[in-house]
Parts: C-alpha cells; structure tokens; sequence
C-alpha cells in the first residue's frame, strides 16, 4: 500500500516519461540478447558497477562508478555497452519514495546514455576492444563518446526536472551539460585506461587497479555528502523550530531563501556564495525564537516596548548561530537585514555599503515576499505592485542594485509565491513601507514538492510564473 501511495505520489506525466524513457532502455539493450556477446566481459563489468552501486550511496556510486560505464563503451559493442549499468541501477540501494520507479528510472537512463555514447564512438572508428596500439588515434572517439553520455544524462536529466519538478521548460536544462560534462571527460579517461589495460597482456586484474584512486574519490564525495546533509538538517531544525513557535508566515522562509537566490545569481556570484545566500534567506528570523511567543501571536498593534523587544531578534539570531561556521556571511545577513540605506534600520543603524552586501540581498527578497504573500487581514499584492513599491523604497530603504537584480531576474524567470495563508498575529512594518512589507516570522522549510527522480546535486530550481 505505501509503494502504492508512493507512486501515485509522483506527477502522471512524470510517470509517463519514465515509462518511455524504459522503453527506450529497454529497446537499446535488446540487441545484446540477440547477438555474440562477450559474456564474461560484460558480467565482470556490470559485477563491478553493482557492487558499486550496493556499497555506497546511490549518487556517490554513480559518480565513482561511471568508468566502468565508460570502460564497458570501449571494450563492448553499444547494446552489451548500454546492458553493464542494468543490474546494478535494479539493485541499488535507493532512500526515498518511490523506490522502484527511481530505479527503473536510473537503469533506463545509464543504457540510453551508453547505447548513446557506444554509438557515437563506433561513428567515428572507435575499435571494439580498445588497446595500447589504438594511441592516439582512439582520443577522439572517446571524446566523442563522453560528449554523448554527458549530453543524454542531460538531457534525460531535463525531461525528469520538468515532469516531476515542473520546472518551465525553458529553464530546465540551463547548465546541465557544463555541470556533468568535466567530471564524466574525467570518468571517461578513467574508463579508456580500464579497457586498455583490460586488453593488455596483464587483463583485467591491471584494469581493477584504476578503480583505486576512484575509491578514494568516492570516501571524499561520501564525507562531503555526510557534511553537507548535516548542514541541511541544522537549517531545517531551526527553521522547524521557529515553525513550531508560530506558524503564522509558514513557508516565508523558503521563499525568501528562493528569492536571495534570485539576486545572488543575478549579480554574478559564485554558486558557494549563492549557497550562503539561500542559508541567510532561511534562517534570516530565526532570532525570533527568542521572542516571547505572546507577542508573535498578539492580535491587535504592537506597543512600543512590545516592538522593541520584537526588534532585538537580529541579534538574538547571530548570536543562536554564531558557532555555525558553514554559514559564512548568513551571519552577518541574519544580523542586519533590518538595516536601511538611509542608516534609519536597526539593530545599529548602518548606513550604505557599511550594510553588508548579504544583508542587502536578504532585505529585498524579505521584503518582496512579504508583499507577495497572502494574510488574514490582506491579499497578496500582484507581483509587478512589489516590485513598483521596492523601486520605490530604492535608494532610501533598500540598496537599488539588489532590487535591480530581482527585477531582471523576476522578468526572466516568473515567480511563484506559493502562498499558505496564516491565522493571524502581530506584524511589525517598517516605517516608510505598508503593512504588507513588514516583519515576518519563518515557517519550515516545505517538503510537498516532489524531488526530482534524477537525484541531481542541489541547484536552484526556478519558479513558474
């Protein structure tokens, strides 16, 4: 029943396009039952790639494991090549819901790719076998062969983002193919030196000893795994427990963490930074847990003290995370994204540039969903009345470059607020602003939308408009 409820789960179209993309798997590595295939050759390679598959995490596994892909391209013809990855994708240890499906997905999407890249390397006189003597000659068939598994993952990779993640089409594969490109052409060299040695004098003993230093890349990309899930999971307890405290502005957090991104991007940041960004967009009220939670949750306006007390929640937030060292500059963000260009913010007053730039950032995309939101007491203000009433507050209120760069990015790829409404609580607006630009305290970070079946690294999703 929960394998059941667990399939259903995922998007009908998304469903679809793994069915088809099966299917295609599935026509690829038909010739190989048909034919002369070597045998032995094909069942130590796929042997290797399941134990690879089984001993480690699935994404770590294939990100160590594709030489043997790559090696079984050079040494198999494309319907045996495409067959290598089958058992193994069938039977690896996968985490989350739907199971099954994820692992057809995976099996179905490494034989197209090296059905694929099998083909592009026979196109252009690849040998069979590949050995020693083939040098150089053999270098441009396997570039070509890389170029064609990284473009069919990619491409496959972009399908999955848009039937399972709805992500607009146009946006779906920006980036694919330079993100998978550099590491599969380090994979490939990996798997061309396995099938040369394989077809050495020494066999395929010589060829086991290039999965060494692949070993030891997977122990270094299974701790960065480790530490970055840890670092997700501290963000999202103390994003919970805010949740917890008040549940009036659930989901804030997430979009104003989705709108930093936004900005960051648009002005050029490196992706480390842009990750830092989306931390302080998250965690940018989390000092509201020490607020007292009567006045959170207080009908009716705030007194003076009551705003002066809310009004210290900058600091009580830098100081919950000042220990976290992976934060970086989140922590100067959480601490001053109340300041103002005018120097008439708190909790110091800073004025301009002495505003760090994270801090900027994180006030405009505070401010943007507090307007695009819905309320108890107000609508949701349409998206072009945020941006005319942030244009407005330029200069004054918020740094013109950051609102600038969320304009640009808004026109480019739409928005969506996804909106919970709360069941009311006291809101403090800045002076300058309405109500609607005011205060907001975070919910948890959402879990309702479906994760991609491609398991691809973290990146920005773009929202529909």
């Amino acid at each position: 029943m929960v394998a059941i409820s667990s399939w259903r789960s995922v998007p009908a179209r998304a469903r679809g396009y793994v069915l088809c993309v099966a299917l295609g798997g599935a026509a690829c590595v038909a010739p190989a039952l048909r034919t002369d295939t070597r045998w032995s050759v094909l069942a130590l390679l796929a042997a290797l790639y399941a134990g690879g598959e089984h001993a480690v995490r699935r994404d770590v596994a294939a990100r160590t494991f594709f030489p043997v892909l790559l090696a079984g391209i050079f040494l198999l013809p494309p319907a045996a090549a495409a067959l290598v990855a089958v058992p193994g994708a069938l039977c690896a240890r996968v985490e989350r819901q739907p199971r099954g499906l994820r692992r057809i997905w995976r099996a179905a999407q490494l034989a197209l790719a090296a059905w694929a890249s099998g083909h592009a390397y026979a196109a252009l006189g690849g040998p069979v076998a590949a050995s020693a003597p083939d040098f150089p000659y053999v270098l441009l068939p396997a570039a070509a062969a890389v170029l064609a598994f990284a473009g069919v993952l990619s491409v496959l990779d972009g399908g999955i983002l848009v039937t399972a993640e709805r992500v607009p089409a146009r946006m779906a594969w920006r980036g694919l193919l330079p993100r998978s490109l550099a590491p599969v052409a380090v994979h490939g060299l990996a798997g061309l030196m396995m099938a040369v040695l394989w077809s050495s004098p020494y066999g395929p003993p010589a060829a086991l000893l290039v999965l060494l230093p692949m070993g030891v890349s997977c122990w270094v990309f299974e701790q960065y795994h480790r530490e970055r899930s840890a670092h997700q999971a501290t963000i999202r307890a103390l994003v919970q427990a805010v949740d917890l405290k008040d549940r009036y502005t659930r989901g804030h957090s997430e979009r104003v963490g989705r709108a930093s991104v936004l900005i960051a991007r648009e002005l050029g940041m490196d992706d480390e930074r842009v990750e830092v960004l989306r931390f302080a967009g998250i965690l940018h009220d989390v000092g509201k847990l020490g607020v007292p939670t009567r006045l959170l949750r207080k009908d009716g306006p705030l007194t003076a003290q009551e705003r002066r007390v809310i009004e210290l929640h900058p600091e009580y937030g830098h100081e919950m995370v000042r220990g976290i060292g992976f934060l970086g500059e989140a922590r100067a963000a959480i601490l001053h994204h109340h300041e103002r260009i005018d120097g008439s913010g708190y909790p110091y007053g800073l004025t301009g540039t002495h505003i760090p730039e994270s801090a900027r950032v994180v006030a405009v995309a505070d401010a943007f969903d507090a307007m695009t939101s819905t309320r108890s007491y107000r609508r949701a203000r349409p998206v072009p009345a945020a941006l005319a009433e942030l244009e407005r507050c330029a200069g004054a209120q918020f740094d013109a470059a950051m609102v600038g760069a969320l304009v640009r990015a808004l026109d480019r790829y739409g928005w969506d607020s996804e909106v919970t409404a709360g069941d009311g609580g006291a809101e403090v607006a800045p002076e300058g602003l309405p109500a609607a630009v005011g205060h907001e305290v975070p919910g948890a970070v959402p879990d309702h939308a479906p994760q991609a079946l491609a398991d691809l690294p973290p990146t920005y999703r773009p929202a529909r408009r």
